[in-house]
């Protein structure tokens, strides 16, 4: 995800045709600095990019059942536009190409439009990411580590025929968010969306948190799951929680979704300067699908069940030619209650060479996520296997 401030981008942009036109009309945006173009004191437009790749190797991933399966993929491929329009007025309009050198598509993933209107209250609308985890605000491009969180998703990850509530964790819909008390440490954001599409009723979201800390420079209602101790000590908790009536199942069995979640990041800036980031999260999903629903092939079938993620991670301070080098190590453990655990170990190295902008990861992963996947699907089970991935980050924001 990207980020913007009045000088840089945030989103990823429109189709290919929009983003030429943009350059093609106004070319000093190309000449400037990050793709940033001033108007006035009040209008401005900025536009980035982000790409993540990576290739990865898995021990019997492939049909037969044996040996090694290997994948090398465009994780990510994201153009952002970011403008003010007005000194109240803001808009983002952003693009996806996940997995395009497969399919080739490149899908709207924002098109927002903003009232900033105080630190305390602000009104988006459009198509925008819905309260969540912090994984899902932090978006992959502002994970501490490449993979993104191996936990249940949310109903708004999912999209495709009989899943239609939502795309990347995105929905339509509108947000309110703002920050309060003396020094801002408490955030909020609650919102009301589409969801899923045969449901009669809307998608509920809200997400309140707390700075106990530095507080939080994020934009927006966003978050980033490590700072790298630019940001200085920061500790942070959460809690989020998601509802719509009979948002899943089937038309002819359907069921009250209700998800919860809460998260929380500690990062310290050591006395030799460097850095331990702590993050941890606790997911609840309440679907109360019966069998009949679980048994239909149109199902609409979202997780059910606990979930729990903790991450640690170390970064050095010392410069080791053009980067920090930053070791990791994840744990993941999801208990469905309609079937047998899924858990994962995942250790790694980061190579940070400018933040979220550029940064190499070295990884291996052990357990049966990869395998099972994250989420229970009939009929689907494995043993643990290995995994091994190298890939990289760049952003130009």
């Amino acid at each position: 995800m990207s980020r913007s401030n009045d000088k840089k981008g945030h989103y990823r942009s429109g189709i290919a045709s929009v983003f030429i036109l943009v350059i093609m009309g106004l070319p000093s945006v190309v000449q400037a600095a990050a793709g940033y173009y001033k108007l006035d004191e009040t209008k401005w437009i900025s536009v980035g990019g982000g790409l993540k790749s990576s290739f990865k190797a898995t021990e019997n991933g492939n049909v037969t059942g044996d040996g090694w399966s290997t994948n090398s993929t465009i994780n990510n491929f994201r153009i952002y536009v970011n403008g003010q329009l007005h000194k109240y007025i803001k808009f983002e309009f952003n693009t996806e190409c996940a997995a395009c050198e497969e399919e080739g598509d490149i899908t709207i993933l924002d098109g927002i439009l903003k009232f900033d209107i105080t630190d305390y209250f602000n009104v988006w609308l459009g198509r925008m990411l819905t309260p969540a985890t912090r994984g899902e605000l932090s978006g992959p491009f502002f994970q501490n580590i490449f993979e993104f969180n191996r936990t249940p998703f949310y109903p708004s990850d999912f999209s495709g025929e009989n899943r239609e509530a939502g795309r990347f964790g995105r929905d339509e819909g509108m947000n309110l968010w703002g920050a309060l008390g003396a020094e801002k440490r408490f955030t909020y954001v609650a919102g009301i969306f589409r969801g899923h599409q045969d449901a009669p009723g809307p998608l509920y979201a809200a997400r309140l948190s707390y700075n106990f800390w530095n507080v939080e420079q994020n934009p927006g209602y966003y978050t980033s799951s490590t700072y790298y101790g630019a940001a200085g000590d920061i500790f942070t908790v959460a809690a989020a929680f998601q509802y719509q009536d009979k948002g899943v199942g089937t038309s002819e069995n359907s069921a009250d979704f209700l998800g919860t979640n809460a998260d929380l990041l500690i990062e310290k800036v050591l006395a030799n300067k460097d850095v331990l980031t702590l993050e941890g999260e606790y997911q609840y999903f309440v679907p109360n699908l019966d069998q009949a629903a679980l048994a239909a092939a149109n199902c609409f079938c979202i997780f059910e069940g606990h979930a729990y993620m903790a991450t640690a991670l170390y970064l050095f301070s010392q410069q080791v030619w053009v980067g920090q080098f930053q070791p990791y190590v994840r744990w993941t453990d999801n208990r469905p209650s309609n079937s047998s655990d899924r858990n994962e170990v995942e250790v790694g190295l980061n190579y940070v060479l400018d933040g979220h902008d550029a940064r190499l990861s070295l990884f291996y992963q052990y357990g049966d996520i990869n395998s099972k996947g994250r989420v229970w699907v009939p009929g689907v089970e494995g043993e643990k296997v290995s995994a091994v991935g190298i890939a990289v980050q760049l952003q130009l924001r």
